[in-house]
């Protein structure tokens, strides 16, 4: 009997969940790297590498091509064998025996969310309709605050009390469970019910780059996205680090607070982004750019302020508040994607948005931190030339702004265009 649905509601939960454990998979390694460059004997740099570059370097690639399938195929099977292709990478990663296995083991589970993860958002994309897709997006994307904790305060824990490699192994069990459940559960929809351009036709991998780049707010929205994904990789990868440095704090009390700061006011900041957009946006197209990008100015001074302060309190106080603006583009950002996308570029469009936040953010904000902190140590040592390296490259979110903030101006047009029927 088949016990597959067409439930919406069913499918956000199950997906939402499944990028859940990727990100707990893939933000783990923020924290596991303390223990790991204690016994390894590794510089910034090289944790880095660890916790951003090894797991971008095939799952940009593969990404992409795993996706062109995704257009044709069947979509909930790629997340299927997806999800249990990165559980076993992320389980070998408690095996290995020196730096260059792990960053091996971490090349895997960059290749597993590469097979599993692009056709995720062409799912939810053809789940729900325009008007109600940076919502839908948005509680999509409290993955990350939500993995982010989990990972960064329950990985913490478990390394502190039986061992990282132990955290490691216990990481892996949900993804395999949530594999089975969404095969046995969810329908692959119906693609492009909810758009005027649905058809059979896959467009090619061209016609995709074109429409990002022949549309001025995509151009600018996959500008300012990757920036602000640069910096804020860069700065979640090293945060449990400056609390132990810094603050002489436990592993697992610095895990929880690094948690806690990367989950809460994310989960706030993603799901209050996408209701004042979708509240507002409809209206006022140009809000769906401007919200997340006069969040960014105020996030960029908030957080450099509060970094650099000696007092763990007022440190801790003043980066929850500017979180709380940090990771407004996020659901926005994915949502106006998908209404710019013909029904069947969705997943190919976001695994390229997805390979590039990968590349660029994860791949090189914890290098450029890392670096920078590596850099700086001799001259303010190593807890505060961090701090300094963390402030400098939250200054790069005014960067990031400024692109939302010139998308505002064309976004309502393209979205015209778009839903007009236009190539």
């Amino acid at each position: 009997m088949n016990s597959r649905r067409d439930a919406p509601r069913l499918a956000l939960t199950l997906l939402t969940a499944i990028l859940t454990v990727g990100f707990i998979d893939r933000i783990v390694m923020n924290v596991l790297a303390v223990p790991v460059q204690a016994e390894f004997h590794i510089s910034d740099t090289q944790v880095g590498l660890l916790t951003g570059l090894a797991f971008a370097i095939l799952n940009v690639t593969l990404g992409i091509a795993v996706a062109r399938y995704a257009e044709r195929g069947h979509r909930m099977r790629l997340i299927v064998v997806g999800t249990l292709l990165w559980s076993l990478a992320t389980a070998a990663c408690a095996f290995v025996a020196n730096f260059t296995q792990l960053l091996l083991a971490r090349v895997g589970v960059g290749v597993g969310e590469a097979v599993g993860l692009p056709a995720n958002q062409s799912v939810i994309g053809d789940y729900f309709p325009a008007e109600k897709r940076a919502t839908a997006m948005s509680v999509l994307m409290l993955s990350p605050p939500i993995g982010a904790f989990l990972g960064a305060a329950g990985g913490g824990w478990v390394a502190q009390e039986f061992g990282w490699r132990n955290a490691f192994l216990i990481a892996t069990a949900p993804g395999a469970l949530l594999a089975i459940a969404a095969w046995a559960l969810i329908a692959d929809p119906p693609r492009g019910r909810y758009d005027r351009e649905a058809s059979e036709a896959v467009p090619s991998l061209w016609a995709v780059f074109m429409r990002l780049w022949s549309l001025k707010s995509a151009r600018h929205l996959v500008a300012g996205s990757t920036i602000a994904s640069l910096v804020g990789f860069g700065l979640n990868g090293f945060f449990t680090f400056l609390l132990v440095r810094k603050f002489d704090m436990s592993l697992a009390q610095a895990a929880f607070w690094s948690a806690l700061l990367g989950s809460l006011p994310g989960a706030i900041a993603v799901i209050a982004g996408g209701r004042l957009a979708d509240a507002y946006g409809p209206k006022r197209p140009s809000l769906y750019a401007a919200i997340p990008g006069w969040c960014l100015v105020a996030a960029a001074p908030l957080y450099i302020f509060g970094i650099t302060r000696s007092s763990a309190p007022l440190l801790l106080a003043v980066v929850f508040v500017a979180a709380l603006f940090q990771y407004t583009y996020l659901g926005v950002t994915y949502g106006v994607f998908q209404n710019l996308l013909h029904s069947r570029m969705r997943a190919t469009g976001s695994a390229l948005l997805n390979g590039i936040y990968t590349l660029v953010g994860q791949g090189l904000g914890a290098l450029l931190v890392g670096s920078l902190s590596d850099r700086l140590a001799p001259r303010y040592g190593s807890a505060d030339g961090l701090a300094v390296a963390m402030a400098i490259t939250a200054a790069i979110y005014l960067w990031a702004a400024v692109h939302y903030l010139i998308a505002a101006r064309h976004v309502g047009s393209d979205l015209a265009r778009v839903r007009a029927g236009e190539r």
